[in-house]
């Protein structure tokens, strides 16, 4: 069971740092709700639920989103296009801004590789009392983040706890 279950589950605060780097290409593209038809709203909706996820979590909780391609722009306007989304971006350049609650990193190109890049700066600045969890059922990616020290879970794991 991932440690963040227990979390979630029982209310329980633990002091333990966790962070949650979430392939939102994956997550959305596992139900199938007509995403295809609105990518960028697609992810819109995720976001506003990871938020609602964010919320109950222990403060000890990060949550990283991936976007790329045409649901990058979910990253610019949530709620129906009028709310800026900056306390959920860095200034661009990629990496998650540490003060925000959920974080929203744009991949440029792949995805995957920004993923990867992603969980290998979260990893290296990791101790025995920190987690990196990927959630995908991406079995590549899988495979490139676990061989990096993170564990992964699928989005059905996540769609569980976004209820």
């Amino acid at each position: 069971m991932p440690p963040i279950r227990a979390s979630v589950e029982t209310g329980h605060v633990e002091d333990a740092e966790r962070v949650i780097v979430v392939d939102a290409a994956n997550v959305v593209g596992s139900r199938p709700d007509g995403w295809w038809r609105d990518r960028a709203g697609a992810a819109r909706r995720l976001l506003t639920e990871l938020d609602g996820l964010r919320a109950r979590l222990p403060a000890s909780t990060r949550i990283i989103v991936v976007l790329e391609g045409a649901a990058k722009a979910a990253a610019d306007h949530r709620g129906g296009g009028s709310q800026d989304t900056a306390e959920h971006e860095s200034a661009g350049d990629g990496t998650p801004d540490e003060s925000a609650t959920l974080h929203v990193v744009r991949a440029d190109g792949s995805g995957d590789d920004k993923i990867v890049d992603v969980v290998a700066a979260e990893v290296a600045v990791s101790d025995e009392t920190r987690t990196v969890m990927v959630v995908t059922a991406d079995r590549g990616l899988r495979s490139r983040v676990e061989s990096l020290g993170a564990t992964t879970v699928g989005p059905t794991w996540l769609r569980n706890h976004l209820s």
